[in-house]
Protein backbone atom coordinates (compact mmCIF):
# COMPACT_ATOMS: atom_id res chain seq x y z
CA UNK A 1 0.00 0.00 0.00
CA UNK A 2 1.45 3.39 -0.98
CA UNK A 3 2.20 6.07 1.60
CA UNK A 4 0.05 9.26 1.74
CA UNK A 5 2.47 11.35 -0.36
CA UNK A 6 2.71 8.67 -3.05
CA UNK A 7 -1.06 8.23 -3.08
CA UNK A 8 -1.55 11.99 -3.40
CA UNK A 9 0.78 12.14 -6.39
CA UNK A 10 -0.95 9.17 -8.03
CA UNK A 11 -4.35 10.89 -7.73
CA UNK A 12 -3.06 14.23 -9.02
CA UNK A 13 -1.27 12.47 -11.87
CA UNK A 14 -4.46 10.73 -12.96
CA UNK A 15 -6.40 14.02 -12.73
CA UNK A 16 -3.80 15.81 -14.88
CA UNK A 17 -4.00 13.10 -17.51
CA UNK A 18 -7.78 13.29 -17.64
CA UNK A 19 -7.70 17.08 -17.95
CA UNK A 20 -5.10 16.94 -20.71
CA UNK A 21 -7.33 14.59 -22.70
CA UNK A 22 -10.55 16.56 -22.17
CA UNK A 23 -11.86 18.01 -25.40
CA UNK A 24 -15.10 19.93 -24.94
CA UNK A 25 -17.59 20.36 -27.73
CA UNK A 26 -20.93 22.13 -27.54
CA UNK A 27 -22.94 20.34 -24.87
CA UNK A 28 -26.63 19.63 -25.16
CA UNK A 29 -27.16 18.02 -21.78
CA UNK A 30 -26.88 19.69 -18.40
CA UNK A 31 -25.26 19.36 -14.98
CA UNK A 32 -27.05 19.73 -11.65
CA UNK A 33 -25.44 19.95 -8.20
CA UNK A 34 -27.63 18.99 -5.23
CA UNK A 35 -26.60 20.57 -1.93
CA UNK A 36 -27.83 21.47 1.54
CA UNK A 37 -27.46 20.78 5.23
CA UNK A 38 -26.89 17.20 6.31
CA UNK A 39 -30.03 15.17 6.90
CA UNK A 40 -32.45 17.22 4.80
CA UNK A 41 -32.89 14.54 2.10
CA UNK A 42 -30.31 15.45 -0.57
CA UNK A 43 -29.41 11.86 -1.39
CA UNK A 44 -33.03 10.72 -1.51
CA UNK A 45 -33.99 13.59 -3.80
CA UNK A 46 -30.97 12.97 -6.06
CA UNK A 47 -31.96 9.31 -6.34
CA UNK A 48 -35.58 10.12 -7.17
CA UNK A 49 -34.62 12.69 -9.82
CA UNK A 50 -32.09 10.28 -11.35
CA UNK A 51 -34.64 7.52 -11.76
CA UNK A 52 -37.40 9.88 -12.94
CA UNK A 53 -35.10 11.20 -15.67
CA UNK A 54 -33.99 7.69 -16.64
CA UNK A 55 -37.60 6.49 -16.86
CA UNK A 56 -38.30 9.40 -19.19
CA UNK A 57 -35.64 8.12 -21.57
CA UNK A 58 -32.71 10.32 -20.55
CA UNK A 59 -29.16 9.13 -19.90
CA UNK A 60 -28.29 9.94 -16.29
CA UNK A 61 -24.99 9.97 -14.44
CA UNK A 62 -25.58 10.22 -10.69
CA UNK A 63 -22.34 11.27 -8.99
CA UNK A 64 -21.96 10.48 -5.30
CA UNK A 65 -19.60 13.04 -3.76
CA UNK A 66 -21.06 12.60 -0.27
CA UNK A 67 -18.57 10.83 2.05
CA UNK A 68 -21.43 8.63 3.32
CA UNK A 69 -21.62 7.07 -0.17
CA UNK A 70 -25.30 6.14 0.19
CA UNK A 71 -26.48 7.15 -3.27
CA UNK A 72 -26.18 3.66 -4.84
CA UNK A 73 -28.43 2.25 -2.08
CA UNK A 74 -30.97 5.05 -2.58
CA UNK A 75 -31.05 4.58 -6.36
CA UNK A 76 -31.79 0.90 -5.72
CA UNK A 77 -28.53 -0.91 -6.40
CA UNK A 78 -28.78 -4.19 -4.44
CA UNK A 79 -27.13 -3.99 -1.05
CA UNK A 80 -24.52 -6.64 -1.79
CA UNK A 81 -23.47 -4.85 -4.97
CA UNK A 82 -23.49 -1.44 -3.24
CA UNK A 83 -21.38 -2.82 -0.39
CA UNK A 84 -18.82 -4.05 -2.91
CA UNK A 85 -18.36 -0.69 -4.68
CA UNK A 86 -14.84 0.64 -4.29
CA UNK A 87 -14.95 4.44 -4.56
CA UNK A 88 -12.83 5.99 -7.25
CA UNK A 89 -10.39 7.72 -4.92
CA UNK A 90 -9.80 4.49 -2.96
CA UNK A 91 -8.84 2.58 -6.08
CA UNK A 92 -6.23 4.80 -7.65
CA UNK A 93 -4.39 1.89 -9.29
CA UNK A 94 -7.59 1.16 -11.21
CA UNK A 95 -7.86 4.83 -12.21
CA UNK A 96 -4.27 4.75 -13.45
CA UNK A 97 -5.00 1.63 -15.46
CA UNK A 98 -8.13 3.08 -17.02
CA UNK A 99 -6.59 6.46 -17.85
CA UNK A 100 -3.16 5.25 -18.85
CA UNK A 101 -1.72 7.65 -16.26
CA UNK A 102 1.25 5.48 -15.39
CA UNK A 103 4.70 6.92 -16.05
CA UNK A 104 6.36 4.96 -18.80
CA UNK A 105 3.14 3.35 -20.01
CA UNK A 106 1.97 5.97 -22.49
CA UNK A 107 -0.01 8.56 -20.54
CA UNK A 108 -3.58 9.11 -21.62
CA UNK A 109 -3.58 6.60 -24.45
CA UNK A 110 -6.70 4.88 -23.14
CA UNK A 111 -8.81 8.04 -22.94
CA UNK A 112 -11.12 9.07 -25.75
CA UNK A 113 -11.09 12.68 -26.91
CA UNK A 114 -14.84 13.16 -26.80
CA UNK A 115 -16.25 10.90 -24.07
CA UNK A 116 -19.88 10.47 -23.18
CA UNK A 117 -21.56 9.18 -20.04
CA UNK A 118 -21.31 5.53 -21.08
CA UNK A 119 -17.56 5.88 -21.64
CA UNK A 120 -17.00 7.26 -18.13
CA UNK A 121 -19.28 4.69 -16.49
CA UNK A 122 -17.61 1.85 -18.38
CA UNK A 123 -14.29 3.00 -16.97
CA UNK A 124 -15.22 4.12 -13.48
CA UNK A 125 -18.85 3.45 -12.50
CA UNK A 126 -21.75 1.04 -12.07
CA UNK A 127 -25.29 0.85 -13.46
CA UNK A 128 -28.39 0.78 -11.32
CA UNK A 129 -32.14 0.29 -11.83
CA UNK A 130 -33.78 2.00 -14.83
CA UNK A 131 -30.30 2.28 -16.34
CA UNK A 132 -29.13 5.01 -13.95
CA UNK A 133 -25.34 5.32 -14.18
CA UNK A 134 -23.61 5.84 -10.83
CA UNK A 135 -20.15 7.16 -10.09
CA UNK A 136 -18.99 6.94 -6.46
CA UNK A 137 -16.08 9.25 -5.74
CA UNK A 138 -15.38 8.64 -2.04
CA UNK A 139 -13.86 11.78 -0.54
CA UNK A 140 -13.07 10.57 2.99
CA UNK A 141 -9.46 10.21 4.06
CA UNK A 142 -8.17 8.75 7.28
CA UNK A 143 -7.88 11.06 10.25
CA UNK A 144 -4.91 13.45 10.26
CA UNK A 145 -3.79 12.56 6.73
CA UNK A 146 -4.32 16.02 5.30
CA UNK A 147 -6.70 17.88 3.00
CA UNK A 148 -8.86 16.40 0.28
CA UNK A 149 -7.31 18.48 -2.50
CA UNK A 150 -6.14 15.47 -4.58
CA UNK A 151 -9.54 13.74 -4.33
CA UNK A 152 -11.37 16.95 -5.24
CA UNK A 153 -9.05 17.52 -8.18
CA UNK A 154 -9.78 14.01 -9.47
CA UNK A 155 -13.53 14.52 -9.02
CA UNK A 156 -13.44 17.77 -10.99
CA UNK A 157 -11.41 16.16 -13.76
CA UNK A 158 -13.65 13.11 -14.16
CA UNK A 159 -16.92 15.07 -14.11
CA UNK A 160 -15.68 17.72 -16.55
CA UNK A 161 -14.19 15.04 -18.82
CA UNK A 162 -17.68 14.04 -19.92
CA UNK A 163 -19.07 15.72 -23.02
CA UNK A 164 -22.84 15.66 -22.59
CA UNK A 165 -25.00 14.83 -25.59
CA UNK A 166 -28.65 15.75 -25.93
CA UNK A 167 -30.67 14.01 -23.23
CA UNK A 168 -27.64 13.32 -21.01
CA UNK A 169 -27.71 14.70 -17.47
CA UNK A 170 -25.28 14.75 -14.55
CA UNK A 171 -26.69 15.00 -11.02
CA UNK A 172 -24.12 15.33 -8.24
CA UNK A 173 -25.05 14.54 -4.65
CA UNK A 174 -22.70 16.50 -2.41
CA UNK A 175 -21.58 16.27 1.16
CA UNK A 176 -23.35 18.34 3.80
CA UNK A 177 -22.76 22.07 3.88
CA UNK A 178 -21.23 24.41 1.32
CA UNK A 179 -17.57 23.36 1.08
CA UNK A 180 -17.99 21.95 -2.44
CA UNK A 181 -18.82 25.47 -3.64
CA UNK A 182 -15.76 26.90 -1.89
CA UNK A 183 -13.57 24.19 -3.47
CA UNK A 184 -15.12 24.92 -6.89
CA UNK A 185 -16.22 21.30 -7.35
CA UNK A 186 -19.55 22.65 -8.62
CA UNK A 187 -17.91 25.08 -11.03
CA UNK A 188 -19.20 24.56 -14.56
CA UNK A 189 -22.56 23.19 -13.42
CA UNK A 190 -25.65 24.69 -15.03
CA UNK A 191 -28.10 24.40 -12.15
CA UNK A 192 -28.15 23.94 -8.40
CA UNK A 193 -30.88 22.22 -6.40
CA UNK A 194 -30.58 23.46 -2.82
CA UNK A 195 -32.49 21.28 -0.38
CA UNK A 196 -33.73 22.41 3.02
CA UNK A 197 -36.39 21.55 5.55
CA UNK A 198 -38.42 24.07 7.56
CA UNK A 199 -35.73 24.59 10.21
CA UNK A 200 -33.57 27.63 10.87
CA UNK A 201 -30.19 25.92 10.47
CA UNK A 202 -31.11 24.22 7.21
CA UNK A 203 -32.47 27.42 5.66
CA UNK A 204 -29.30 29.30 6.69
CA UNK A 205 -27.22 26.73 4.82
CA UNK A 206 -29.17 27.07 1.56
CA UNK A 207 -29.02 30.87 1.78
CA UNK A 208 -25.23 30.68 2.01
CA UNK A 209 -25.08 28.02 -0.72
CA UNK A 210 -27.22 30.14 -3.05
CA UNK A 211 -24.81 33.06 -2.75
CA UNK A 212 -21.82 30.82 -3.45
CA UNK A 213 -23.59 29.19 -6.39
CA UNK A 214 -24.19 32.59 -7.95
CA UNK A 215 -20.55 33.55 -7.34
CA UNK A 216 -19.50 30.40 -9.22
CA UNK A 217 -21.64 31.51 -12.15
CA UNK A 218 -24.39 28.91 -11.77
CA UNK A 219 -27.28 30.72 -13.47
CA UNK A 220 -30.23 28.69 -12.17
CA UNK A 221 -30.70 27.96 -8.46
CA UNK A 222 -33.76 25.99 -7.36
CA UNK A 223 -34.95 25.82 -3.76
CA UNK A 224 -36.54 22.55 -2.63
CA UNK A 225 -38.17 22.61 0.80
CA UNK A 226 -38.56 19.04 2.04
CA UNK A 227 -40.81 17.59 4.80
CA UNK A 228 -43.44 20.31 4.75
CA UNK A 229 -46.28 19.44 7.14
CA UNK A 230 -48.44 22.55 7.00
CA UNK A 231 -48.86 26.00 5.54
CA UNK A 232 -47.09 27.29 8.64
CA UNK A 233 -43.94 25.53 7.46
CA UNK A 234 -44.19 27.32 4.11
CA UNK A 235 -44.64 30.69 5.85
CA UNK A 236 -41.75 29.96 8.20
CA UNK A 237 -39.36 29.28 5.34
CA UNK A 238 -40.47 32.48 3.64
CA UNK A 239 -39.80 34.47 6.80
CA UNK A 240 -36.38 32.85 7.26
CA UNK A 241 -35.40 33.60 3.66
CA UNK A 242 -36.39 37.24 4.03
CA UNK A 243 -34.99 39.46 1.30
CA UNK A 244 -32.91 36.58 -0.05
CA UNK A 245 -35.94 34.79 -1.44
CA UNK A 246 -35.42 36.43 -4.83
CA UNK A 247 -32.03 34.77 -5.29
CA UNK A 248 -33.79 31.49 -6.08
CA UNK A 249 -35.07 30.87 -9.60
CA UNK A 250 -38.08 29.02 -8.17
CA UNK A 251 -39.27 27.22 -5.05
CA UNK A 252 -40.73 23.75 -4.56
CA UNK A 253 -42.42 22.44 -1.42
CA UNK A 254 -42.46 18.68 -0.85
CA UNK A 255 -44.89 17.28 1.72
CA UNK A 256 -43.68 15.08 4.55
CA UNK A 257 -43.91 11.47 3.36
CA UNK A 258 -44.15 8.71 5.96
CA UNK A 259 -43.68 5.95 3.39
CA UNK A 260 -40.10 7.03 2.77
CA UNK A 261 -39.19 5.56 6.15
CA UNK A 262 -40.85 2.27 5.24
CA UNK A 263 -39.01 1.77 1.95
CA UNK A 264 -35.66 3.46 2.60
CA UNK A 265 -32.99 3.41 1.41
CA UNK A 266 -34.38 2.31 -1.99
CA UNK A 267 -36.66 4.90 -3.64
CA UNK A 268 -37.96 2.31 -6.12
CA UNK A 269 -41.10 1.25 -4.20
CA UNK A 270 -42.24 4.86 -3.92
CA UNK A 271 -41.84 5.36 -7.66
CA UNK A 272 -43.81 2.19 -8.36
CA UNK A 273 -46.69 3.08 -6.04
CA UNK A 274 -50.10 3.67 -7.65
CA UNK A 275 -51.47 6.24 -7.33
CA UNK A 276 -48.36 8.38 -7.18
CA UNK A 277 -47.89 10.34 -3.96
CA UNK A 278 -47.89 14.13 -3.73
CA UNK A 279 -44.23 13.88 -2.74
CA UNK A 280 -43.28 12.06 -5.94
CA UNK A 281 -45.44 14.39 -8.04
CA UNK A 282 -43.62 17.32 -6.46
CA UNK A 283 -40.30 15.80 -7.51
CA UNK A 284 -41.60 15.30 -11.03
CA UNK A 285 -42.28 19.05 -11.07
CA UNK A 286 -38.70 19.69 -9.95
CA UNK A 287 -37.47 17.43 -12.74
CA UNK A 288 -39.59 19.25 -15.33
CA UNK A 289 -38.09 22.56 -14.21
CA UNK A 290 -34.56 21.17 -14.52
CA UNK A 291 -35.26 20.03 -18.08
CA UNK A 292 -36.90 23.35 -18.95
CA UNK A 293 -33.98 25.44 -17.73
CA UNK A 294 -31.34 22.97 -18.88
CA UNK A 295 -32.29 22.62 -22.53
CA UNK A 296 -29.91 25.18 -23.92
CA UNK A 297 -26.58 24.84 -25.68
CA UNK A 298 -23.47 25.16 -23.57
CA UNK A 299 -19.78 24.98 -24.24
Amino acid sequence: MCDPDERKEKILSAARTIRQNTHKETERGFRVVVAGKGGVGKTTITAFLSRIFARNGHTVLAVDEDPQMNLPYAVGVPREKSDAIVPLTKNIDYVEEKTGARPGDGWGLMLTLNPDVSDVVERFGVRGPDGVNILVMGTVVQAATGCLCPENTLLQAVVRYINLREGEFVLMDTQAGVEHFGRSIAEGFDQAVLVTDPTFNAVQVVKHAALLARELGIPTVHLVVNRVRSEKDVEKVGDLLGDMGDIFTDRFFLPYEERLIECEPDVGPMLAAVPSSLFVEGLRAVGSALVRYGTKEQV
